[in-house]
């Protein structure tokens, strides 16, 4: 009981020291699919419209003359009056006055740019271009790409030291994390580290720690600024996306969202890095960031199309918003707006009204392969979103529509073939009438099921994987 009500004055304390969530934030999403970013009143929680930035995918198959594709990164300057969206697809960054939802500018980079960060002095955002081996620095004043820094292959997101002196970069595909000197844009040192595939980092407030994620090995590394050396490496689960730090009731903490369990787990950053909470959040969660008092944690539902709160003080999900297709980063920006701003100003709705359906994968028989099958309405087509593990490494598989209700499970309507990394696993996308398949064109009747199989491509394998 002491150390509870100790726990809550610290909370109190903190609280005190920032702005209750208002009418006057915003939490943003960035919605791969629909191609959007979406705006949240946190106050109520409520969905206030979308800035719509093109045409939802299906829609974008042909020449892109206007608008942007595969809205994917988000950051905001440091006096909280721009907004910066990276569109992965057009290799775009595009500038929005989160007062007025109005685009300021955009500014074109190298292939499939992955995050904007802004520096602490909010004259320039390092964006990371994944597509390629260095980060783009980009002058806010007038949007236009000064220089480039070379990094790693693959660059996946930057953080900054608190006084601007050090970026940290993650990277895609290179198994390393580079130190770069923010003032004279030089390589001050290359950290080894334990996977290739960072795509999420994050610094504490207090300037002393830097956290990010290991999506393909579901671990996270914690670094110790002082000496730039790895300090702990955690054991997250699988698709571990992103991470925030912050201060609340429980001392100095870390929220991680773990997409392969469907949880946000929480972690002390004291010595030690105990697991403090797991919360159940719903389908693949992915952004998350924290508001301003610290008094909830917000996180993106990728394959669940939503938005959930959390109450920090009790790790339960207070709130559930929808949002656009496939939300990917997600920022909440204190002070966003001025009092008495037009809440919908220059925003639209370019929501899907048939939820998406996701589906799982389960091994036939015994065996340790799994995934994951999401639907996604797209007017005349579905989008079909693939995830699969612990296959055959390096080996082709088809997946299929069945008739059937039970194994050898006949291959009556073909979707794709894939092709498994060296780990097995595969995440893969097409198009086509999936949901709205007719049950008589299978010739199965009135029947109203579809079974989704994948099976290895050589003829006369069994299958591996099954719908329910």
């Amino acid at each position: 009981m002491k150390y509870l009500l100790s726990g809550l004055l610290v909370f109190s304390a903190l609280a005190s020291r920032a702005q209750a969530v208002s009418h006057r934030d915003r939490v943003y999403t960035a919605d791969q699919i629909s191609n959007t970013v979406s705006v949240i009143d946190p106050a109520d929680n409520k969905l206030l419209g979308q800035i719509i930035l093109g045409k939802p995918q299906p829609d974008i198959l042909s020449a892109l003359y206007k608008g942007q594709a595969l809205v994917h990164g988000l950051g905001f300057a440091p006096d909280h009056k721009t907004l910066a969206v990276v569109s992965i697809g057009s290799n775009n960054l595009t500038f929005i006055n989160p007062a007025t939802n109005a685009i300021k500018g955009s500014v074109y980079v190298g292939r499939a740019p992955h995050e904007p960060t802004f520096k602490p002095n909010g004259k320039e955002v390092w964006v990371t271009v994944r597509g390629e081996d260095y980060v783009s620095v980009i002058d806010v004043a007038t949007m236009r790409e000064t220089r480039r820094v070379q990094v790693a292959n693959g660059p996946g997101m930057v953080a900054f030291s608190p006084d601007g002196k050090l970026a940290f970069v993650c990277s895609s595909f290179s198994p390393e994390l580079t130190v770069v000197d923010a003032n004279t844009y030089k390589i001050v040192k290359h950290i080894p580290v334990v996977s290739p595939f960072s795509p999420n980092i994050f610094p504490t407030k207090d300037g002393q720690q830097i956290w990010f994620t290991h999506k393909d090995v579901g671990k996270v590394s914690v670094l110790d600024v002082k000496t730039l050396s790895i300090m702990k490496v955690l054991d997250t689960g699988p698709i571990t996306n992103h991470v925030t730090t912050l201060e609340t009731s429980q001392g100095k903490v870390a929220y991680v969202s773990v997409g392969g369990e469907d949880v946000v787990k929480v972690y002390s950053r004291e010595p030690g890095f105990k697991q403090l909470a797991t919360i159940p959040v719903g389908s693949l969660p992915h952004g998350i960031w924290s508001s301003g008092d610290a008094s909830r944690v917000y996180v993106n539902l990728e394959n669940g199309d939503s938005v959930v709160a959390i109450n920090t003080a009790t790790n339960t999900v207070l709130a559930k918003m929808k949002v656009g297709q496939a939300p990917m980063a997600l920022v909440y920006i204190p002070n966003a707006v001025p009092a008495g701003s037009p809440e919908t100003a220059n925003l639209g709705t370019q929501l899907v009204e048939r939820p998406s359906v996701v589906r799982e994968l389960k091994p036939v028989g015994a065996g340790a392969a799994g995934g994951s099958l999401v639907l996604r309405s797209e007017g005349l087509v579905d989008l079909a979103s693939f995830a699969l593990r612990n296959l055959a490494p390096n080996a082709d598989y088809d997946i299929y529509l069945s008739k059937t209700a039970q194994a050898p499970y006949s291959r009556d309507y073909p979707l794709l073939t894939v092709h498994t990394d060296a780990k097995g696993g595969v995440m893969a996308q097409t198009l086509g009438p999936v949901q709205d398949v007719k049950n008589a064109d299978l010739g199965i009747g009135s029947k109203a099921y579809q079974r989704v199989v994948v099976a290895a491509k050589a003829a006369g394998n069994a299958p591996v994987l099954v719908s329910e």
